[in-house]
Formats: C-alpha cells, structure tokens, sequence
C-alpha cells in the first residue's frame, strides 16, 4: 500500500490515464515526469549543501 492506495487503485488510475492520453503520450509522459523528479532531488541536494556549508564572505 502505498499511502492508502493498494494495488486495485492503482490499476485503475492507469486504466484512466490510458484512456485519457493514449499509448502513444505515455513514453512523453514518463519522461517528463522523470526529468521533473530529477530536477527535484537536484533542487533539494543544492539546498541541503547550501544548509551544511558555511557562509562565504569576501573581505575586500
């Protein structure tokens, strides 16, 4: 289970979205949910580096 929603759920809400886009819009689909995860862990990886190091201020 995955926050509530089981195996049955799942199915279904594929079903819907098969119907609703097409076989052909999944691949376009996928590739951009995956490219916005991506940026995401990036995005948070930055900020928690940014976090641990220490500021830098530049004595002029």
């Amino acid at each position: 289970m995955i926050g509530g929603i089981g195996m049955p759920e799942l199915i279904i809400i594929l079903v819907i979205i098969l119907i609703i886009f097409g076989a052909g819009k999944l691949p376009e689909i996928g590739s951009g949910i995956g490219k916005g995860i991506k940026n995401f862990k990036k995005a948070t990886k930055e900020i928690d580096k940014e976090e641990k190091e220490p500021e830098k201020i530049e004595e002029k």
